[in-house]
């Protein structure tokens, strides 16, 4: 077995199943830098009982990304517990119902893909065979790429990371480099720091429309983030 990306279809089938019998139970969980999206934080945070803001400043550490020069969340982690994720317990996932989007996807990659010349968005999978993983071993459950994302809930997640993606790319094309200033802040707070920009919103700080939702819900509250952070950074 291979750490290197194996290709499948969406429909191709594959066999893996995980679980606490499986004497390698949690080594993925450790040797971490995960990237957190923004509806992952929102999972999270309201799954600890904790607003955006304190969740960040006790889990995560943000940094600027190589590629984008976008500020990234990732779990903060020590050596002293093999650099676990710091929601791990010996029994495993302390949060599994509200588990980031790149837990629930493993053992698979999924990237997107747009046509040049219609703009349409297709999806890419791959298996990641890790050598430490005992999933593949006989007695998994076949399964295919599509049925794996219904069964894990990550159709939400999907459709919520995706709009992060539009945005990265957005970013590239209008403003190459990396974020800085004022301009950093407003991309912290609307894409991560969500009960931050909620509490600006209340106070009226930031307008947005149909205030009042933006208050009671949070999938308002996403949406009017994002949308307002484009207008702010993007013009758009």
């Amino acid at each position: 077995m291979s750490d290197e990306p194996r290709y499948i279809g969406k429909r191709e089938r594959f066999t893996f199943s995980c679980g606490p019998e499986k004497a390698c139970f949690n080594q993925c969980c450790c040797d971490i830098n995960q990237f957190l999206f923004p509806y992952d934080i929102l999972r999270l945070s309201r799954a600890l009982g904790m607003t955006t803001d304190a969740f960040l400043a006790k889990y995560t550490y943000i940094y600027a990304g190589d590629t984008t020069g976008l500020p990234v969340v990732s779990f903060l982690t020590s050596g002293k517990d093999n650099h676990a994720c710091p929601l791990l317990s010996k029994e495993g996932c302390r949060v599994y119902k509200d588990r980031p989007a790149s837990c629930r996807m493993f053992p698979l990659a999924r990237a997107l893909a747009r046509s040049r010349e219609d703009g349409a968005i297709t999806e890419h999978f791959a298996l990641i065979e890790d050598p430490i993983c005992e999933g593949f071993s006989s007695g998994g459950a076949t399964t295919t790429p599509a049925r794996w994302m219904e069964d894990q809930g990550l159709k939400e997640y999907n459709r919520r990371n995706d709009q992060m993606i539009e945005l990265i790319s957005l970013k590239q094309q209008i403003l190459p480099g990396r974020l800085e200033g004022d301009e950093k802040e407003a991309f912290v707070l609307a894409c991560y720091n969500l009960d931050g920009f909620r509490e600006k919103v209340k106070a009226g700080d930031i307008e947005v429309e149909e205030k009042e939702a933006v208050v009671e819900s949070d999938e308002a509250l996403m949406d009017a983030a994002l949308a307002w952070v484009k207008a702010r950074l993007f013009g758009r």
